[in-house]
């Protein structure tokens, strides 16, 4: 017996709708491309979307065809995942970090019919168009006055074409099942892999987040996303900040910490999410200031772990840090360190012990570990193995890749991350390796991430980075790769003397060298690819 209930899609042009109806006054504030500050509503962006589907419609954009964006965050490209989702297109969000071979791989893999771009990254694509598909429409997202001279023919202009049209379109009614969104992986192994959300994922990852982030998706609230747009949704950022009513405050592309921490303080920042690596510039900046933004009052971090050091600075001066762990595709969100009162209430020292862990999964998602033979293991914080994810956000195949498919999905339909992890009885996930990065010597095994973390406590170290190098005699060897903190000695010997207090011997990196930057991979972590390629001859020089 079914229920007698009625059953309407979830699309995701109906959040949009949902905020200007109910939070229409929240702001949508943005650092131009331009210069200077854009502030619109969500009441204002539900209608620049209408005149969006007008656009699209007289383009020749109709259900299915995919619409790429190559943007920074803004309020144009926020318009543009409810336009092109809401006739019936597939969103397709360009990582411009990727290298031009990839660019050009994804475009015409996806066979993308329009690209919007910003002015930043219009030269990217001029250099690249002969290698693009020869019916690729260019609208520059921009208005008259700032369009920019290039010599790709016949670029439209953003508001040209909005300012040609009227806000009375009408939404067409189609199933939840229809692809809204595609995100390629930012292919550390072979070409990049194609993630397609559909409405009914997207809606349903939104609604999880405002359930799992209650301290800042809720009215009033002001956060900062600086996970890109142009990379998995920004986390979702975009559909579960109106439907919970937070208001949002676009940095576009001034990332650097002095310009977020002016931001922040401006615009009364409550939560800014992101990756370690940008979170490293702000504290330096707050560091510099003599204080955090006075808003500012939590943060949450993905993309890699962040350094127990990264969040007992920010934990001292009042910011709550909470991990949210995922991946491309997961929509991302799999799981957050968000804790509960009785943690709450634990000395510091436990509370960041937790916090330095991946956190619960949320309300949809599904995690088991299995051996290296497929079996599935216990919860007991101590069994370790590859992690699997399977719900109702997470991808069931790779968009037009059937061999990747068959590899990433095991026999009952779960996802595998290539995460190494350990899952406590009480929910909570740690993340103790990529399986890739474990360094396998003489037999034994060295987490990367355990070295890594303990060499970050060492006060000389802003970033590092460990790796398995080739050794003849135990197969491989862990080598310690080191950015030094500002005004700090490169003293290899000190910090392995701290590391000799924790690891064991044979766990002691073989040596330690320094680097003035690490490399960084599309999505903003370290791109432990680039540092084994520097050194799969076991070279020790940087």
């Amino acid at each position: 017996m079914q229920g007698l209930m009625m059953n309407r899609p979830l699309r995701v042009n109906d959040i949009i709708t949902f905020a200007a109806e109910v939070h229409g006054d929240s702001e949508v504030v943005s650092v131009t491309v331009e210069g200077g500050m854009h502030r619109s509503t969500y009441r204002d962006i539900e209608k620049r979307t209408r005149q969006l589907g007008h656009v699209l419609t007289k383009l020749g954009i109709s259900q299915g065809d995919r619409v790429a964006t190559l943007a920074w965050n803004g309020y144009r490209h926020l318009e543009l995942y409810y336009g092109i989702a809401g006739i019936g297109a597939v969103c397709h969000t360009i990582n411009p970090r990727l290298s031009s071979e990839q660019m050009i791989y994804i475009v015409n893999h996806a066979e993308d019919k329009v690209i919007f771009v910003d002015l930043t990254f219009v030269p990217i694509l001029a250099a690249l168009k002969d290698l693009l598909p020869k019916d690729l429409i260019y609208v520059a997202m921009t208005d008259r006055k700032h369009m920019p001279d290039t010599d790709i023919v016949n670029l439209l202009c953003y508001e040209d074409l909005m300012e040609a049209e009227t806000t009375d379109f009408d939404w067409p009614e189609f199933d939840e099942n229809t692809a809204c969104g595609l995100c390629y992986t930012s292919g550390t192994t072979g070409n990049p892999k194609g993630a397609l959300y559909s409405h009914r994922s997207t809606v349903l990852h939104a609604m999880m987040g405002v359930i799992s982030l209650q301290t800042c998706l809720r009215p009033g609230k002001r956060i900062l996303p600086v996970v890109p747009l142009f990379h998995v949704n920004a986390w979702g950022l975009p559909y579960a900040a109106p439907l919970s009513g937070a208001s949002l405050i676009f940095p576009g592309a001034a990332l650097d910490g002095p310009s977020l921490h002016k931001l922040m303080e401006d615009e009364r920042v409550f939560s800014a999410w992101g990756v370690p690596t940008v979170w490293m510039g702000l504290l330096s900046e707050i560091k510099a200031k003599g204080g955090k933004p006075s808003s500012f009052n939590e943060v949450i971090i993905g993309g890699s772990a962040a350094p127990r050091p990264m969040i007992e600075a920010f934990e001292n001066m009042g910011v709550s840090v909470a991990h949210a762990w995922g991946m491309t595709e997961m929509s991302p969100i799999g799981t957050v360190g968000v804790l509960n009162l009785e943690q709450e209430n634990l000395p510091l020292s436990e509370r960041i012990d937790l916090k330095a862990k991946q956190g619960r999964r949320v309300f949809g998602v599904d995690l088991k570990v299995v051996d290296e033979d497929g079996n599935r293991m216990p919860h007991d914080g101590v069994a370790q193995g590859e992690l699997y994810v399977r719900g109702n956000a997470v991808v069931s195949a790779y968009f037009k890749n059937e061999e990747a498919s068959k590899t990433s999905i095991d026999a009952d339909g779960w996802f595998g991350t290539g995460d190494v992890a350990k899952i406590e009885p009480n929910g909570m996930l740690t993340i103790t390796d990529r399986a890739k990065d474990l360094i396998k010597s003489g037999g034994e095994w060295i987490s990367s991430i355990d070295v890594e973390n303990m060499a970050m406590a060492h006060e000389s170290v802003a970033n590092c980075a460990v790796i398995a190098i080739p050794d003849p005699k135990w197969d491989e060897r862990p080598l310690l790769i080191v950015v030094p903190a500002q005004g700090a000695d490169r003293d290899a010997i000190s910090i392995l003397e701290s590391l000799s207090k924790s690891l064991a011997k044979w766990q002691l990196p073989d040596a330690v060298i320094f680097v003035d930057e690490l490399p960084l991979t599309a999505t903003g972590k370290v791109s432990k690819l680039t540092l084994r390629q520097r050194h799969n001859d076991g070279t020790l020089s940087a």
